[in-house]
């Protein structure tokens, strides 16, 4: 080929492929590109809560836990921000989710390897002695195609919403996901009527926050979830050890039936409601409780909502199951926010790999430990994935503090050598038996 070849080329820029742009940025040896469609960095814009905060300390950034020195490190931000001193005496490990959102753009505007408002459209495999990935690219404002070519690929591509099948088509104005939830809150709180649908914690931000201005809006809020309970998050530190590199080391080694029954008991630390949030919605209940009995709110676990149908304009009639009594009933909303989850995003050209790609079923691929997905023959052109790893790699498939030590295996099976050791030992605890 007489084209440039890059050494590695990422599809998506969120903040696990920024923080291998990041870690990558001083290799010299590697030549890196990493496109995304949107025109900048935004960071779930639709759940930037004011006054909710990260779900991990602040030193789950980008690339601390590979090299602290970098220049790209949260600590650096809050130096060159004049902000070091009122993060002293904040003095709180985890950091608002507005503020890791500002940190992740201002790295993302020093990076020139990351190329914003750039969709990858397709990607061909070519096999061979000369084996590389031919990369196309539309530049989404003015629709011009280019052609990259790359040895390595990264798949960062994230995660989209999800939303149940039988409530898909219901989706409208009225009836949206989380993921808009601040795009469309001014409209939602003209509703006289609101419903919020799922029991972790987006729901229980968004029900949180439309709770503090009920009062001045004057609606009937209720939150509604199929789980049996509104589940506290377990949060003590022995626990939280599975979001270690050491756990992912002994996950890995299971099954792939023996994973995914471990991932349904690991449910409880990746699932459920921060205890500071649910003391919050009680909290402030309990207040108004003081001066009124009907608080306008209904809290009900063990409901799911079935279907929901148009009665008239801007009202909805939702036909919900009660499990536990196995009762049937109808209620009306105006406004429908669905708190359920996100699911991997995988491009549908990655169906052209398709038969040459190891399946643990119809869609979970393998995953190697270093993550690279597994194909039938090996090759020395890789295709890493950051996207679709829980089956592989347990509960902290999207947790950010183990993104840095996903980026640290892939650079060093790019480079061969070991730029970023990888952490061993680190957790107090052992997942299998010492036979020795």
């Amino acid at each position: 080929m007489k084209q440039k070849r890059y050494d590695v080329i990422g599809i998506g820029i969120g903040p696990f492929n920024l923080g291998l742009a990041a870690l990558l940025d001083p290799v010299d040896e590697i030549d890196a590109l990493f496109f995304d469609k949107d025109p900048y960095f935004e960071w779930h814009p639709g759940m930037l809560i004011q006054g909710t905060d990260l779900q991990v300390p602040f030193i789950a950034d980008l690339v601390t836990f590979a090299d602290p020195t970098s220049p790209y490190t949260f600590l650096n931000y809050a130096h060159t921000h004049n902000r070091l001193y009122s993060f002293f005496f904040f003095n709180r490990f985890d950091i608002p989710r507005q503020e890791y959102n500002e940190y992740a753009k201002w790295v993302s505007k020093q990076l020139t390897s990351c190329q914003f408002g750039k969709r990858v459209v397709d990607v061909k495999d070519h096999q061979g002695d000369d084996a590389y990935y031919e990369v196309s690219v539309m530049n989404v404002k003015t629709e011009e195609m280019a052609t990259f070519y790359a040895k390595h690929l990264v798949l960062g591509t994230g995660s989209v919403p999800l939303v149940p099948e039988k409530l898909e088509e219901a989706l409208n104005e009225d009836l949206l996901h989380t993921s808009s939830y601040l795009n469309r809150k001014e409209d939602v709180k003209r509703g006289n009527v609101i419903t919020v649908v799922g029991s972790g914690q987006s729901a229980a931000e968004v029900f949180h926050d439309l709770l503090k201005e009920q009062d001045r809006c004057g609606y009937q809020l209720n939150w509604l979830t199929r789980s049996p309970h509104f589940q506290q998050l377990e949060e003590s530190k022995i626990a939280q050890e599975v979001f270690s590199p050491d756990y992912v080391n002994y996950f890995h080694s299971l099954s792939f039936d023996e994973r995914m029954n471990t991932l349904e008991s690991l449910r409880p630390l990746r699932n459920g409601v921060e205890k500071a949030t649910l003391q919050q919605i009680y909290d402030l209940l309990y207040h108004r409780s003081v001066t009124t009995t009907d608080l306008s709110v209904t809290i009900q676990a063990s409901t799911e909502v079935k279907s929901v149908q148009s009665v008239k304009d801007g009202t909805y009639s939702v036909s919900c199951y009660q499990h536990q009594t196995d009762q049937t009933f109808e209620m009306e909303t105006n406004k429908l926010i669905l708190a359920t989850g996100y699911k991997p995003y995988v491009p549908k050209w990655l169906d052209n790999m398709r038969d040459e790609i190891v399946w643990e079923d119809e869609k979970r691929f393998k995953v190697t430990r270093d993550y690279r997905i597994a194909f039938k023959k090996e090759r020395n052109n890789h295709l890493f994935t950051l996207t679709n790893l829980e089956h592989s790699h347990g509960a902290g498939a999207t947790n950010l503090g183990l993104s840095v030590q996903r980026n640290q295996h892939i650079i060093n099976k790019i480079t061969g050598k070991g730029v970023y050791p990888i952490p061993q030992n680190t957790t107090f605890q052992q997942f299998t038996p010492n036979t020795k």
